[in-house]
């Protein structure tokens, strides 16, 4: 093997590095590649200018290094005796740029220079680094900006790739058979092949074909007939074994290349040992994005599979169409009591996928998405802790048969945190003044009492900010993004609609019980 890496390398930038090839494609830039090895293997990372005559401790590796040639002493050039001197330099020059891992250097040729020195060309051909002439018209500043040109619009294709390959994925992941569609996806998105592994850590299925390798394993001998006949294949299968869940210190993923297929090997995070596998012939930008989807999306599908969970929801619904009693279903949810928990996200209605995002945040897969309000129920000993981007109502602990008021507290509770612009609410065990009224007469009283505002959301909102705010125009305007003055008057206006006086503690507190108890429209 020719090593196995658990993390990304510090030292490559987050945007696609881009090929020399395309640099010279340019023909704005007319720089043409007079010494050092092909382009077509060369990729640059950044542009850096340095006139050091050792450039060896600003560089990071990657670089198109460019120079006008300032650094080079007096009298190293354009003496006949001198030629030894100018060899001796321009070597240790190029030596250490290649050292520091420079990809390439550009010499321009004015203002100090009118000709690329023969012994850097010669230097260059020597070390193995390609040596760009850079015309007297091309600035270096030009340079830097092709560059980064050329790297938007490979992070763009990147991106829309990815794009595509999770769309894709997402939709194999909805077939019928979805562990063997998601796989093929993959597979074909990586132009290789992927590989499901079991607990035990035999292949259980996989899509795709494994790249031609080598004829020789880098590695020595195999050990096996087998793996002399595929050596990327076996590498693959004892990259899997490194990082399957259950093993000490095992990292969540691992890379390793072998007789030239790239290998990469994702933990599903299922609890169950699975493991998916990816070789390819090239890693590609965005390559390892792909395959997280794709192991996420497993990971869904295979925790169906060896925890049995989905099974039985599917049969707890089935009894329950047939008429059985919920007490009797709810066994088989899982012992204990629950949680409900009652949810609205805060910017956008909530869809499948955030509904499903947040079940798996509050560890439990019963999730229930009605009218932009998510419901799950949650194992009574996993407390729910705010979550970014939503608002939550949680109930007290509750038996079965007691869960249809456990949803009524959780109802209550997630009213009183969107009333006070908390993120989490917990129903409390001492009785509320809320709970002494019939929910159907507390709505019946709430909808009379703010009849008079109700067509208008803009003075409903402003009223429900301005009470839970103790009557601040400051702070209401703040969390409203409008100006204070327009709080005044919107206040204003409500005292005027509701015929009430708003300084009032008696109103206010009415008020306040009635706007957690009315409907709210869009946009509230």
């Amino acid at each position: 093997m020719e090593g196995t890496h658990t993390m990304p390398d510090p030292a490559v930038p987050p945007s696609p590095p881009v090929p020399l090839t395309a640099l010279l494609a340019r023909e704005d830039l007319a720089l043409r590649r007079i010494a050092g090895p092909a382009a077509e293997d060369t990729a640059i990372h950044w542009v850096h200018t340095s006139e050091m005559a050792d450039p060896y401790p600003y560089l990071l590796g990657g670089e198109l290094l460019l120079s006008a040639g300032v650094h080079i002493p007096e009298g190293v050039l354009g003496d006949t005796a001198a030629d030894g001197a100018a060899a001796a330099y321009f070597d240790s020059y190029v030596a250490r740029i290649v050292a520091a891992g420079g990809a390439a250097l550009g010499f321009g040729l004015a203002p100090v220079h009118d000709t690329v020195p023969p012994a850097l060309v010669a230097a260059c051909d020597t070390h193995g680094l390609p040596l760009l002439e850079v015309p007297p018209q091309t600035t270096f500043s030009g340079i830097a900006r092709a560059v980064w040109q050329l790297m938007a619009q490979a992070r763009l294709a990147e991106l829309r790739r990815v794009t595509e390959a999770q769309q894709s994925l997402a939709s194999a992941a909805a077939r019928p058979d979805p562990v063997p569609s998601v796989l093929r996806r993959l597979a074909r998105r990586v132009d290789g092949r992927a590989v499901l592994y079991g607990p035990d850590g035999t292949r259980i299925a996989e899509a795709g074909s494994t790249p031609a390798t080598a004829p020789a394993n880098p590695a020595g001998a195999a050990a096996d007939p087998a793996d002399a006949d595929d050596p990327a294949g076996a590498a693959l299968d004892a990259l899997a074994r490194v990082v399957r869940p259950g093993r000490a210190g095992a990292p969540a993923s691992a890379t390793d290349t072998v007789a030239g297929v790239h290998l990469a090997a994702y933990a599903l995070g299922a609890g169950g040992g699975f493991v998916l596998g990816v070789a390819a012939a090239r890693r590609e930008p965005g390559d390892h994005t792909i395959a997280s989807v794709a192991a996420v999306l497993l990971s869904l599908l295979t925790g169906e599979h060896h925890s049995g969970a989905g099974a039985a929801r599917s049969s707890a619904l089935v009894r329950l169409l047939l008429g059985a009693p919920p007490a009797e279903v709810a066994p088989l949810l899982g012992t204990g009591d629950r949680l409900v928990v009652h949810a609205r996200p805060d910017a956008q209605a909530a869809d499948p996928v955030a509904a499903s995002a947040l079940g798996a945040a509050l560890g439990s897969p019963l999730v229930d998405l009605a009218d932009d309000v998510v419901r799950v129920l949650v194992p009574a000993d996993r407390a729910p802790e705010p979550q970014p981007g939503w608002t939550l109502g949680v109930s007290a602990p509750a038996a079965a048969p007691d869960w249809p008021a456990a949803d009524a507290q959780a109802a209550r509770a997630l009213a009183r945190a969107r009333a006070t612009r908390s993120p989490l609410v917990r129903h409390g065990a001492r009785t509320a003044l809320a709970d002494l009224v019939p929910d159907a007469d507390a709505a019946a009283h709430a909808s009379a009492l703010l009849a008079p505002i109700a067509a208008a959301p803009a003075l409903t909102e402003t009223l429900r900010t301005w009470l839970s705010l103790h009557g601040s125009w400051d702070r209401t305007a703040v969390a409203l993004g409008v100006h204070r003055n327009t709080v005044r008057q919107r206040i204003a206006r409500c005292a005027a609609l509701l015929e009430t006086d708003l300084d009032d503690p008696d109103v206010r507190m009415e008020l306040w019980f009635a706007l957690g108890r009315a409907p709210r429209t869009a946009g509230q």
